[in-house]
């Protein structure tokens, strides 16, 4: 009995130090560091009006407006003396909105309105129907709706309060797709993987990922991208076959990397940094000069004019410096412990860090942001 409480407690052992070793491996999904070519969205832009406003719509010096405002009337039949025309109920306003993949027409997809003149508020206005087109010129969608700004502007006697900004609105669902973006998801028989960082080692180990699951299917036609021929089996079901792909599980790799945000003193270094063995040392020289005035009125029963005099102290101080060093094939931690045993502060770190990579001692890309 006792041996086998024992053998228990070893495969115990074992299994939380496998978990163990597997949680600290910088393992993910397929899906999250790489997406499918041809699954994007599509902007698109539009200009309109927004009537109905009271009374914080665009002055008439914004004359774009009102030859929109003109030629819209004009549509209808409508002809418009603009010479006494009171234009501060309608708004110029761009509209954008993205296309996302796969939509079809009749879907609904939300829109923002943005002023393009000197309107002070757009709430409670209604957007006038507007085309929205894409990069190419063509129609994809028409906008239309009341406008919800989520803020206001409100004041008087020369005292104003404005939350949030009421120039920007939205419509939910404000736009009705008309036109699809056609898709040939798996039509040539495969589907290719574009990765968010380009790396030779992590589109290798991702196309041996994918062959050791379905058998030699992926190729990597660059570091960037990976062709991957659909099996039989799946052509009938290319969603089910792309979503069983994202779920594979794979390491990344990235290239040794320290970013410095001087503005705020922040310093992110990858865990795959190193160091050749080099010396540091940390400390500075302190120089403080103070000044004081004093007076002298001449002697005893003389009649001499008072002198002012300025006395100034110069007082230097040495810091003694702080020295460490540092072996080779250092770590993320061991650099980060080493600066802080010598009591280096943020702002020191980036200049020591930044003149280790000068000294070349530091195996990394250095990036100011």
């Amino acid at each position: 009995m006792k041996k086998i409480f024992t053998l228990i407690t070893l495969m115990c052992c074992l299994t939380l130090m496998a978990s163990t070793v597997f949680a600290e491996s910088a393992v993910t999904r397929i899906k999250d560091i790489a997406k499918v070519q041809g699954v994007r969205s599509n902007q698109l832009v539009g200009y309109g009006l927004v009537v109905g406003l009271n009374g914080t719509g665009d002055s008439d010096k914004i004359r774009h407006m009102i030859n929109s405002t003109v030629s819209m009337l004009r549509t209808f039949g409508i002809t418009v003396d603009t010479s006494n025309w009171k234009t501060n109920n309608i708004a110029a306003v761009m509209v954008t909105a993205t296309l996302p993949p796969f939509v079809r027409e009749g879907d609904t997809i939300d829109v923002t309105i943005s002023a393009v003149g000197n309107a002070k508020s757009i709430q409670g206005g209604t957007l006038i129907q507007t085309p929205l087109r894409a990069g190419n010129g063509e129609v994809y969608a028409v906008a239309q709706g009341p406008v919800s700004t989520g803020g206001f502007t409100a004041g008087g006697g020369g005292n104003t309060a404005q939350k949030n900004y009421p120039t920007v609105g939205t419509t939910p669902n404000g736009a009705i797709v008309e036109r699809t973006v056609e898709d040939d998801l798996g039509n040539r028989g495969q589907v290719s993987l574009s990765l968010d960082n380009v790396d030779f080692t992590t589109a290798t180990r991702i196309t041996n990922a994918i062959n050791s699951a379905y058998g030699s299917i992926a190729h990597a036609a660059n570091p960037g991208r990976i062709d991957i021929r659909i099996p039989n089996y799946y052509r009938s079901n290319v969603v089910e076959f792309v979503s069983t792909i994202e779920e594979l599980p794979v390491t990344p790799d990235s290239i040794a990397k320290v970013v410095f945000n001087e503005r705020t003193g922040t310093i992110v270094m990858g865990g795959n940094v190193t160091v050749d063995e080099c010396a540091i040392t940390q400390g500075g020289l302190s120089i403080k000069v103070t000044s004081n005035e004093s007076g002298y009125g001449g002697g005893p029963l003389s009649y001499g004019d008072s002198v002012r005099l300025n006395n100034t102290d110069v007082e230097v101080q040495e810091q003694t410096a702080n020295s460490i060093v540092l072996p080779p094939t250092t770590n993320v931690n061991d650099i980060i412990g080493a600066l802080n045993a010598i009591g280096a502060t943020p702002r020191d770190c980036i200049s020591i860090l930044q003149a280790l990579k000068a000294a070349g001692a530091i195996h990394a890309a250095v990036e100011i942001i």
